[in-house]
């Protein structure tokens, strides 16, 4: 398979990766999170404050595993690992690359928490939902990229290419 799928922490940076890491390639770029909307027909934090967090990851496994397609570079939500099912379905696609962003540089990053659309329970932060994300990025993915903080989305697509065709997963 010749996609790239993104994973990491919300505010990681998958979205404006991908899409320049995908221009890199010439790939298409496959957004998840707008795959669930079409699907749901409603905004993602609509579907979190309505249904809830778990069927809303029904919701976002149900998208992923529907996933079909060839030199692509996928970016589903931050929540994709949390089913398994999800999760193997994007290692099929082809490798899998963690952006690990510091705990830091993520809260800088994001200022709409609670209208972002991210799956998290009423009363977590940002640090409860790293605590328990880390080890589901770390675990399914074949490539971990270290995304210290300041270092630019662009800088940070040019390394993953680099690193990505130092690996032979990539032409």
């Amino acid at each position: 398979m010749d996609n790239i799928t993104l994973i990491g922490m919300p505010g990681s940076g998958k979205s404006t990766v991908g899409v320049l890491l995908a221009k890199f390639l010439g790939y298409g770029f496959l957004d998840v999170d707008l795959v669930i909307q079409q699907r749901e027909n409603a905004l993602l934090q609509d579907i979190l404050d309505r249904r809830g967090v778990e069927a809303f990851l029904d919701a976002e496994e149900r998208a992923v595993r529907q996933l079909r397609c060839t030199r692509q570079v996928i970016a589903p939500g931050g929540s994709a690992v949390c089913r398994e099912g999800a999760a193997l379905h994007l290692k099929s696609l082809g490798p899998v690359v963690y952006l690990q962003v510091p705990l830091e540089e993520l809260n800088r990053r994001i200022h709409n928490l609670s209208t972002r659309g991210i799956a998290m329970q009423p009363g977590q932060t940002l640090a409860d939902v790293m605590a328990f994300r880390a080890p589901l990025y770390n675990k399914y993915a074949d490539l971990v990229l270290d995304c210290p903080a300041g270092q630019s989305l662009d800088r940070t697509a040019r390394l993953l290419l680099e690193r990505l065709k130092e690996r032979g997963l990539v032409p």
